[in-house]
């Protein structure tokens, strides 16, 4: 007997990527889009968040920008209810957008984690709680949460990122519980260094920048950062229907940079 199994199809979703302009958010929406969903690039850059738009319509794919600051809990509100007025409902959710700080908690400020906290976790909960009652409503929905490593263990000179990130893990755990029963599932992605054009900008800031890149290669047990599309192939698993058995899971992509911790 041969088994057959189902390509990973989003076909008919409705989906939104927020921190969409650029690295893995962009990445996430290229993969919702090329497995059939439309996808609502969000993010507080137009021009980025258009250029991502322009880029999946050029390849056949539906998309739509809407600007937003995830920190603000009545835009976020207003977003979605914009959404769902003009779609009727959303089927796919991913918190992406985030910001960090490097820094002991001798180098933060309490403005610094205040800063880190409104985006990182705030902007999570904020949309979340915009949309979840409508997908509570219909019986399903998928949210995805972007944590990191740095939610899992500790990471030297990440104080206020670390503290966000393992926020964001709580987060999901607390709602994945919350609403297993209600059809809708929440889990988080924690990555190692991802190689997105925001990194490679702060690499070209150190004095020896090819020295710089080799260590934050290095600092993964597998000798490399991740690509945006290695991150945006576990959003789609957990987007997609054959994810059902799936909600509460803080998923590690890492290069086994936490096995030995």
């Amino acid at each position: 007997m041969v088994l057959t199994f189902p390509s990973m199809s989003l076909t008919s979703k409705i989906t939104l990527v927020t921190g969409a302009g650029s690295g893995i958010g962009a990445a996430i929406a290229r993969r919702f889009g090329a497995s059939g969903a439309f996808v609502y690039v969000v993010d507080i850059d137009e021009t980025k968040g258009n250029a991502t738009v322009a880029d999946l319509i050029s390849g056949g794919q539906r998309a739509t920008f809407l600007r937003l600051d995830v920190s603000e809990a009545q835009a976020c509100d207003e977003l979605a209810r914009q959404v769902l007025e003009k779609s009727g409902r959303l089927d796919v959710l991913v918190n992406n957008a985030g910001i960090g700080h490097v820094g002991t908690i001798l180098q933060t400020t309490a403005e610094d984690l205040d800063r880190l906290y409104a985006v990182n976790v705030r902007g999570v909960f904020n949309l979340s709680r915009a949309f979840i009652g409508s997908m509570i409503d219909r019986g399903s929905g998928s949210i995805i949460n972007m944590a990191s490593i740095a939610g899992i263990v500790g990471i030297t000179d990440r104080a206020a990122y670390t503290t966000t990130k393992f926020a964001v893990v709580g987060l999901t755990k607390a709602m994945a519980l919350d609403h297993a029963k209600a059809g809708v599932r929440i889990n988080c992605i924690c990555p190692a260094r991802v190689e997105t054009p925001f990194v490679k900008a702060r690499i070209a800031e150190y004095p020896d920048p090819e020295k710089a890149y080799r260590e934050m290669s290095m600092s993964q047990p597998i000798g490399r950062m991740a690509t945006p599309d290695e991150i945006a192939a576990a959003a789609l698993y957990f987007a997609q229907d054959e994810s059902a058995f799936v909600t509460g899971t803080a998923f590690v992509i890492d290069g086994a940079f936490s096995a030995g911790r």
